[in-house]
């Protein structure tokens, strides 16, 4: 692969909008019945994880894994196979191609194979465009089933949600008002990893125990994970999605990034400065560097909030 591009990068919107929510629906409808199963049965076939030792991998995720990229390719043709269970590769005969597709294909497996939360995620990327053009959440037990956004034929991205029966809601603007009012979520479950450094955000904590004229205390924290935070925030679900313990993968953060950026939506770093879209997904080096960053971030419905979370979120 060459680090330069010259094409004029994926074209096909139209067909890249139908193909990635068909195949994040069907690995979905594959998988549910076989993670009810493991759930039920205790039996949730657990790995060695060899690429991330401290993560929970299951037979589940590189079955999926397997079938995104049989899926994909008979789609898409050619491109640059990036996912979370394998190094990233090219799939098809064009040995250069524009299209680069990031796969976590079970996103929260530890929960998934006891049948409480899953998701699955795909973020199609447009090297020569330097941005996504395309990108899936697809949750797996809930009823609002998924999240997808896209770049269409005008150079707008546009965002939706989708949900069981099959009806779809625009996503545009999403809410946000005070600190203080606000559901506030992170990623908390890992007891020494990532609990302990929230509660060691005392000022955020204080900002969202604030008592309002009414006597009441509206501010809340709550749990959510990886992509699917940053959608709930582009849904007007929750307000906020803060990181800043360890930091997200790009597999955890980008697809929701992108959906979140094409509702409106604001993701700063801790340093205040808004991420791009701009991934460095250039060569397939640059893709595996990439694939090894850790990024902590706000996420919020507004600038307005997301500015006022940066300032109670004590250290970088």
């Amino acid at each position: 692969m060459s680090t330069q591009r010259v094409d004029t990068g994926w074209s096909d919107s139209a067909h890249l909008a139908d193909v990635l929510p068909r195949i994040v629906r069907t690995v979905a409808s594959e998988v549910r019945p076989k993670l009810i199963r493991a759930a039920l049965s205790g039996n949730r076939g657990e790995n060695v994880n060899e690429r991330h030792a401290d993560n929970f991998l299951s037979d589940h995720d590189l079955w999926m894994h397997d079938r995104y990229r049989e899926l994909l390719a008979a789609e898409l043709g050619s491109f640059v196979y990036a996912s979370e269970e394998a190094e990233p590769d090219v799939v098809g005969t064009d040995g250069d191609p524009d299209l680069c597709v990031l796969v976590d294909p079970l996103d929260t497996s530890e929960l998934a194979v006891r049948g409480l939360n899953g998701y699955t995620q795909v973020l199609a990327y447009s090297r020569s465009l330097r941005r996504p053009v395309g990108a899936v959440v697809g949750d797996l037990f809930h009823h609002v089933n998924l999240y997808a956004a896209f770049r269409h034929d005008d150079g707008e991205d546009r965002t939706y949600l989708a949900t069981s029966d099959g009806q779809r809601h625009p996503l545009t603007a999403p809410r946000s008002g005070r600190l203080s009012a606000a559901l506030v979520t992170n990623f908390f479950m890992r007891p020494t990893e990532r609990f302990l450094p929230l509660l060691e955000q005392q000022a955020l904590l204080r900002a969202l125990s604030e008592v309002g004229h009414d006597g009441k205390s509206r501010g809340r924290i709550g749990l959510d994970f990886g992509s699917v935070g940053l959608c709930h925030v582009a849904a007007g679900f929750t307000d906020a999605f803060v990181e800043f313990a360890k930091g997200f993968a790009l597999w955890d953060l980008a697809p929701g990034q992108y959906v979140l950026k094409a509702a409106g939506g604001c993701v700063l770093g801790l340093d205040g400065q808004e991420l791009p879209l701009d991934l460095g997904l250039t060569s397939l080096e640059d893709i595996r560097t990439a694939m090894e960053r850790r990024q902590k971030f706000i996420a919020a419905g507004s600038a307005d909030l997301a500015q006022e979370l940066l300032r109670a979120v004590e250290g970088p």
